[in-house]
């Protein structure tokens, strides 16, 4: 087929030739996966057939369903496509249906929907609920779903799956067209969509990426980048519209003070992330494509693929963490098809130059991590599953068989068995064996063959809580004795403590005594050390893959061309003082230094498992008379200081000995009631909002530790609890990637080094980190930094 003359002189207008992906979506009359690098056109790929078919006549009923993960790209699109269809003379709706969208035509959009409707899955899944689902979708012909890896890597996406196969069971004849920049595996990303074939584009230029050169060498420890303040800005005079992209919230607003502290020129800088209101973010994003800023700071709420005006440099600042984040990253500077993609990397510390390099050169050989669940790597969540059997309750009567082969047809769920499916439809409709006699969780029954809700009145409870984000609370820190609060945590981190635990929060040593109430309460240890050193909250971990390239880059002295001269003299004195981490092994060392004792374990597993593995470690290590005192985690190693030195470590790495220390932490600690608590909240047993108000924090853990207790007792083996210990195990504990860890590097090598190592070093100074405070912060850690580099051999530059 070729282009209908009226789109293709519409291009001829534009300057445009239509890309062969393009064509090749048009020609399409099965569903497609389009792969094509940000600036290739993919969502006017996405439409044109819709706009070729409207040409032909109006369409009665909505045609065409965008999909995206962000309310912001909704609107973004809007924008976008509203140009060639007035070009194009086409009299139809384009509208949104998102949770901003005003209740009137959300109404109106039941009873007449537009021919071209924008939303996100949260919105669809809440349209399918309705009795009016068959007349609204029943004559669609089309679904676009745009930044599919986004959707794919967690709950939302396995939402969208089951909401598209109740879309073809509706309208059997429509066609899917799913839209994506950065892929790592498209063969699994197909098989998730239910089978799709693969659409590759021609990739475009190669990014111009490289480290930015920077007056000072980047710190031994810290994650914040600040030193590259002036360098970072230097870049921002020198190009017309600069994205600064930071990993963290906290350090985005740092980061952004400290260039304006350096903003001689007074240039218009703005921020972004999403802990800003909605009006500051959408201050931003207009001024952005007004061409008013010179540059924005921002998280991963810029991440996705929205066109912010010309942008012609990217900058990450940190380490990347994620190849496909970076690439994804790179693809919003130059938003054009045949122009190279212009980044620059600025690493926060020695040990993420490593990083940096490995992450460049993945990037040069196309070689993209999947971290995360993958897209197939593991089944659809079933609290998701509980969830749509409620919502699908919500819109008539419906048969189980019939259900159950739907839910099949969804890519996550096409190993779904029909125990697991009955097991979540006793669930939805009785709580389940020990649940059942509480008249709130009678919710479905059977008559006549087909399951419907035992009473009509419970849509409105059902449709107010649908969704799978679970809102991060943050908790008040209260000294035990009174007093106004201390600070906030993350409510993940909290629930990580165990009594006894004692960390750091607005500079002082606290003990963890209990959670009462949504408070932390503490009580002051001024003389004490924390033994958890630096609190950093659920951060994003290193992928597998880019740590196995860390560490092979680490292990082997002849790719260290690649690395800066300071980082190689760096990696050389710790193989002369102790010994390199290298592939397949799992190489630990013990040290004195100042009367104690020391013990490194270079797992490159990642923040989060570090974490937990240095919570198990210690309790493995008080058992043994070692006597530990605290521990600190990178993405890269768990370091701990003892009064004894750990000279045979590998009885504490075997598997048994692990998953044993866990189930002994677990039972300490509020991690599994956290976990249980937002699995019961997605699969609808525990309502966030109620009619006229939204469930306090407070409100929601009472009674969720109620029920976590009563299923605990009475029915172990309940569908919620073993979900619990799956996202437990995920999630902040991460225990997998420990395991993962044990099995890549069976072979346990431990040094005893004379003092402390260069590759320790680093480590030491994160712990030393925790006493300083005040102005002379910055000066404290260069003369601590300069004393242990000395000390481990190598004089600090």
């Amino acid at each position: 087929m070729s282009l209908p003359a009226r789109i293709g002189d519409w291009f001829s207008r534009q300057g445009w030739k239509p890309h062969p992906h393009q064509l090749d979506l048009f020609d399409a009359t099965d569903d497609t996966l389009l792969i094509a690098p940000t600036g290739g056109g993919k969502t006017l790929a996405g439409f044109l057939p819709t706009l070729a078919d409207l040409l032909n006549g109006p369409h009665q009923g909505m045609h065409t369903l965008y999909v995206s993960p962000l309310k912001a790209l909704t609107n973004d699109i809007a924008r976008n496509l509203s140009r060639p269809v007035a070009d194009l003379g086409l009299n139809i709706r384009i509208e949104d249906r998102t949770g901003d969208t005003a209740s009137s035509r959300r109404a109106r959009q039941r009873v007449d929907p537009p021919e071209i409707l924008l939303t996100t899955p949260e919105s669809l899944a809440l349209m399918l609920s309705y009795p009016e689902a068959p007349k609204i979708f029943g004559a669609l012909k089309r679904v676009v779903i745009d930044e599919i890896h986004a959707l794919a890597e967690g709950k939302r996406g396995d939402q969208l799956m089951l909401g598209l196969a109740r879309l073809r069971t509706l309208s059997p004849d429509l066609r899917v067209s799913a839209l994506s920049a950065t892929v790592d595996d498209p063969t699994a990303l197909a098989e998730y969509l239910g089978g799709a074939r693969i659409v590759m584009a021609d990739p475009g230029p190669a990014p111009d990426i490289a480290m930015l050169e920077t007056a000072l060498p980047a710190p031994w420890s810290g994650g914040g980048g600040r030193y590259a303040a002036q360098d970072v800005m230097d870049e921002i005079a020198a190009a017309r519209l600069t994205l600064v992209f930071i990993n963290t919230r906290a350090q985005a607003e740092l980061f952004f003070q400290a260039l304006w502290a350096v903003n001689d020129a007074n240039l218009p800088i703005g921020l972004h992330h999403g802990s800003l209101s909605r009006e500051v973010r959408e201050r931003v994003e207009a001024a952005m494509a007004a061409g008013e800023l010179r540059a924005v700071v921002a998280t991963g709420s810029l991440d996705l693929g929205i066109d912010w005006g010309d942008v012609d440099l990217v900058i990450q600042v940190g380490a990347p963490k994620n190849v496909k984040r970076l690439v994804q990253r790179i693809g919003r500077a130059n938003h054009r098809y045949n122009a190279p993609s212009k980044a620059r990397i600025v690493p926060a510390n020695r040990f993420e130059v490593i990083e940096c390099v490995a992450a460049l050169q993945a990037v040069a050989e196309g070689d993209l991590d999947g971290e995360g669940r993958g897209p197939v790597a593991s089944r659809g969540g079933l609290d998701v599953l509980c969830q749509q059997i409620l919502l699908t309750a919500c819109a008539g009567p419906f048969d189980a068989d019939a259900l159950f082969a739907e839910f099949r047809s969804a890519g996550p769920y096409a190993a779904l068995n029909r125990a697991q499916f009955d097991d979540c439809l006793d669930f939805a409709a009785t709580g389940g064996y020990a649940l059942r006699a509480y008249d709130r969780w009678q919710r479905l029954v059977e008559r006549g063959g087909l399951w419907q809700l035992r009473d009509p009145r419970a849509t409105r409870m059902i449709r107010m809580n649908i969704g799978t984000i679970n809102d991060v609370e943050t908790l008040k820190v209260r000294n035990r004795n009174g007093g106004a609060p201390l600070g906030e945590v993350e409510e993940g981190f909290a629930a990580s403590l165990s009594p006894g635990d004692t960390f750091l929060i607005g500079g002082k040593t606290v003990r963890y005594d209990r959670l009462r109430e949504m408070v932390v309460e503490v009580t002051p240890q001024p003389s004490r050390q924390p033994k958890i050193a630096v609190f950093n909250g659920t951060k994003l971990a290193t992928s597998t893959e880019l740590s196995a390239r860390v560490l092979a880059l680490i292990g082997d002295p002849q790719k260290w061309d690649a690395l800066p001269g300071s980082t190689r003299d760096w990696l050389e004195l710790q193989r002369e003082i102790s010994v390199l981490p290298r592939p397949g092994t799992l190489t630990c060392e013990s040290f004195m230094r100042g009367g104690r004792a020391y013990f490194c374990a270079y797992s490159f597993a990642g923040r989060n498992a570090n974490q937990t593995l240095g919570l198990i470690l210690t309790r493995r290590m008080e058992e043994t008379g070692l006597g530990p005192l605290g521990f600190v985690a990178t993405d890269y190693a768990v370091l701990i200081w003892s009064m004894d030195l750990v000279t045979d470590p590998a009885p504490f790495f075997t598997r048994a000995s692990l998953r044993d220390g866990l189930e002994d932490w677990l039972g300490e600690n509020a991690v599994m009631k956290r976990s249980f608590r937002n699995v019961a909240t997605v699969a609808g047993l525990l309502q966030r909002n109620l009619p006229g108000q939204r469930k306090s924090g407070k409100q929601a853990t009472f009674s969720s530790d109620i029920i976590y207790d009563t299923l605990r007792r009475h029915d172990p083996d309940h569908v919620l609890l073993r979900l619990t210990r799956t996202e437990a195990m995920r999630g902040l504990v991460d225990f997998g990637r420990i395991e993962e860890m044990l099995i890549a590097r069976p072979q346990i090598v431990t040094a005893m080094p004379p003092h402390v190592t260069p590759l320790a070093a680093p480590l030491m100074l994160e712990a030393g980190r925790v006493p300083i405070q005040g102005l002379g912060e910055d000066r404290l850690l260069e003369e601590e930094a300069a004393r242990l580099m000395t000390e481990a051999g190598l004089a600090a530059a």
